[in-house]
């Protein structure tokens, strides 16, 4: 059973591996050690599903329930199969071991159910085929699950899904809330539609960006890959610079990138970020091509002393202005001698915030040959998410002042 200290890596797994080979996956579920709930979940689940794989449950204790709730919902008795028995005692003797009892459970297999071997573990897959139906049940040990599902993918599902492919283009947008892109983008939908393109589209928001996942079923990879495509310049039309990226790369990577082809050098000032900014940027491979150094000037002296920022701006607008964001930015470049500056400086909370400067007030400048930039924002969230919004603002302020550079020029 997951509890709160597990993880589930398994699905994820399988997921993966069943895309690759264009069996979509509609649902999952995370059920306990509960033989009437998962009987419930595997029976709604053969209501809708042609697939179903099962992970875990299959060992030898009291909490081992799979076997028992696939028996009783596909009314099928449980036999012990005399070949899995005398395999789990060779695998104790060559152990030196006798086998205890309680493993005898693992030999315990619903009527006509196929075994799959499990050349890492002691428990047994198993295959059973029901009104038109596929069960898949495999060990939970991500060590014995893998291996196995890579066979299954090889010798069996392949030729059921009739040489069908699923291709995702994972496409993202920043400065836009889930549902202003999705009102932008439902239009596309339909026109989708009339050209006869399957495109199924899953918008998923995260800090900082939203995601639209388009995922095609075909059989002709080329032509898949040209449907996708088109579909994401159609996107590019409707957001226009707000699409950052067209193939799942984070913020990072594509300023990355962008630094890189215009021989632009940075230098980045930090105040409520504590260094976020700076250590996403080098997450980035390579990163010492354009980064060249990084201050968390947290406090007001340090902003002073460090970067130049005057003691009488930071009394009269506060550390948290557009007027020390602006000058943080340009000290830190005069000091690196960089094409570009930017700075940030806010409010993460918990405290702190005033009625005129709440909590996840943010100022955020970028100084480079082609001016100086400057924009406060206001994140929702707790301490990190206020962290995380700002410094993937910082970077997509970066980001469109170099397009729009690249525009004017």
């Amino acid at each position: 059973m997951l509890g709160a200290t597990r993880t589930d890596t398994n699905s994820l797994h399988v997921t993966a591996r069943l895309n690759e080979i264009g069996i979509a996956v509609r649902a999952k579920a995370v059920v306990g050690d509960s033989t009437d709930d998962l009987a419930s979940i595997l029976g709604s689940a053969l209501s809708r599903s042609d697939l179903i794989v099962l992970t875990g449950g299959l060992g030898p204790t009291d909490d081992d329930v799979t076997r028992d709730a696939v028996a009783r919902v596909l009314g099928r008795p449980l036999h012990e199969d005399a070949a899995i028995l005398e395999r789990l005692r060779a695998r104790f003797a060559a152990r030196g071991l006798d086998m205890p009892p309680l493993n005898r459970r693992q030999a315990m297999v619903p009527e006509n159910a196929e075994v799959l071997h499990n050349p890492h573990g002691t428990a047994p897959g198993l295959w059973i085929e029901h009104a038109g139906h596929i069960l898949v049940l495999l060990p939970g040990p991500p060590g014995e699950l893998k291996p196995m599902v890579d066979v299954l993918i090889r010798e069996r599902l392949v030729l059921r899904a009739e040489g069908m492919r699923l291709l995702t283009r994972i496409v993202r947008v920043a400065g836009r809330t889930e549902s202003h892109v999705e009102m932008a983008a439902q239009p596309l939908y339909e026109r989708w539609r009339e050209k006869s393109r399957s495109i199924e589209v899953t918008i998923l928001a995260a800090p900082g960006t939203i995601d639209l996942h388009l995922t095609v079923r075909v059989r002709d990879v080329a032509l898949g890959a040209a449907v996708l495509d088109a579909a994401v310049g159609d996107l590019r039309e409707v957001f226009a610079e707000d699409l950052y990226s067209a193939n799942g790369q984070p913020m990072e990577e594509v300023l990355g990138g962008m630094l890189r082809e215009g021989r632009h050098t940075i230098a980045v000032a930090e105040s409520c970020t504590g260094g976020l900014l700076s250590s996403r940027l080098t997450d980035v491979p390579g990163s010492s091509v354009y980064l060249d150094r990084a201050v968390v000037a947290y406090s007001n002296e340090a902003k002073i002393a460090w970067l130049g920022v005057g003691a009488d701006l930071i009394a009269a607008h506060g550390a948290v202005s557009e007027p020390v964001a602006e000058a943080m930015a340009a000290g830190i470049r005069a000091r690196a001698d960089t094409t570009i500056g930017v700075a940030v400086t806010g409010i993460a909370g918990p405290g702190g915030g005033t009625p005129e400067k709440p909590v996840g007030t943010v100022a955020i400048a970028v100084e480079g040959p082609w001016g100086r930039s400057v924009r406060t924002r206001r994140f929702s969230g707790h301490r990190e998410q206020v962290k995380w919004h700002a410094s993937s603002a910082a970077m997509d302020d970066v980001r469109r002042a170099i397009l729009r550079a690249g525009r004017a020029g």
